[in-house]
């Protein structure tokens, strides 16, 4: 599939299928979307929102979560407030979502069979990392977003001024649920 891919991108860029796109890495609408990175988003969640390319920063994860205050998700939002501009965000969950009631214990077994070794999960174990809690979804969308929408407008390094509110999309229709 990658070979695929390469040859595409090959055939985009010799026939300048890019000048569409040009854009500087400012967002247009000093918005920052956090957003899971299901694959019924991706035309979808931009579609809904009005969004065109380089009108937002859309920061994809398993779930649109920030899980701790110190991870890639809240580091990417903070860069994209200090760094591009960005004075709203928006947290946006969506229905369906395969986070929802994802654990490490049913990880697992899908992890020895493809010859990650109990001894491997020892080693992380000891290293301070809680497999359990890292690997955990979560089980009500609603609390999940305002939970996220909570640590990021909480978090020490969050400017005041910073909007931040939090949706559940429809991940059939776009429709879009505030979460107070």
């Amino acid at each position: 599939m990658i070979d695929d891919v390469l040859n595409y991108n090959r055939q985009f860029v010799a026939s300048k299928g890019y000048e569409k796109y040009i854009t500087s890495k400012y967002p247009d609408k000093k918005l920052a979307v956090l957003s899971c990175m299901d694959t019924r988003l991706t035309e979808l969640l931009p579609a809904a929102l009005g969004l065109k390319n380089g009108e937002a920063k859309i920061i994809k994860n398993a779930g649109g979560l920030v899980i701790s205050p110190y991870d890639s998700a809240m580091r990417s939002l903070l860069v994209a407030i200090y760094e591009l501009g960005v004075e709203e965000i928006m947290v946006v969950a969506h229905t369906t979502c395969g986070a929802c009631h994802m654990s490490f214990r049913e990880f697992k077994h899908h992890m020895l069979d493809r010859g990650v070794t109990e001894e491997t999960f020892d080693i992380i174990q000891r290293c301070g990392i809680d497999l359990d809690q890292w690997l955990e979804g979560f089980h009500d969308t609603e609390e999940s977003v305002r939970r996220t929408v909570d640590t990021v407008s909480h978090h020490p390094l969050m400017p005041k001024d910073v909007i931040v509110r939090g949706f559940i999309i429809d991940s059939v229709t776009g429709a879009l649920e505030e979460i107070k």
